[in-house]
């Protein structure tokens, strides 16, 4: 069993008649819509019951609580929801890094649930410890990255790369909330990459 496997649980009932599917599918909606508007904690299972059009009990015969509810959303979604990672060995590192965080951020507009993970992941710890693994393998990974582009001489040689990567972790995280909410992710991306290379490095066309 994998780690979000246990994460989740069994379910008290996997429907396999269509219209038994089809009020699960009805729940697992209406706790995506009201997860986004009102966020975790001010929804209740009876709400969530309500606007599905079933009754309160039959929300318990398929999840044992709205956190399961929750966590199916999010099932085999985890490392989406964390944010692309440069790649300084594009022609234009810029462009390719603002595209994907454009793409990312409209992504998660639309799946509803994006806005909830945080309030999750202070009530919820193996949830909490599942992402923080996933942020850790993202880290190392821009870490790898900036360690090549050093190796290569495409970057500054006097920073630490960790500190480095830190930062941009942090950065690619709140690219949508920065700056008022501008979300111009070219001039978000080029801050990014002058954390890496210098104007001399030649590496993207700015």
């Amino acid at each position: 069993m994998s780690e979000k496997d246990r994460l989740i649980g069994d379910f008290p009932y996997l429907p396999k008649q269509e219209r038994a599917r089809a009020k699960r599918d009805a729940l697992l909606a209406s706790g995506r819509k009201l997860f986004y508007e009102n966020g975790y904690e001010q929804t209740s299972i009876k709400e969530i019951a309500s606007v599905a059009g079933v009754a309160t009990g039959t929300f318990y015969r398929y999840f044992h609580d709205k956190r399961q509810l929750l966590l199916s959303l999010l099932e085999d979604r985890i490392d989406k929801f964390l944010p692309p990672e440069p790649d300084w060995s594009k022609v234009d590192p810029v462009d390719y890094l603002a595209k994907n965080l454009s793409t990312h951020f409209e992504q998660m507009e639309k799946v509803g649930v994006y806005h909830v993970l945080p309030e999750l992941l202070l009530h919820d710890e193996e949830l909490a410890e599942l992402v923080k693994k996933a942020r850790k393998q993202l880290y190392f990974r821009i870490l790898d990255g900036i360690l090549l582009a050093r190796q290569n001489g495409g970057s500054w040689s006097d920073l630490d790369p960790e500190i480095v990567a830190s930062s941009i972790l942090l950065l690619v995280e709140h690219a949508d909330t920065v700056n008022g909410g501008n979300r111009d992710y070219r001039a978000f991306a080029q801050v990014i990459y002058r954390l890496v290379a210098p104007p001399s490095s030649g590496c993207s066309k700015l």
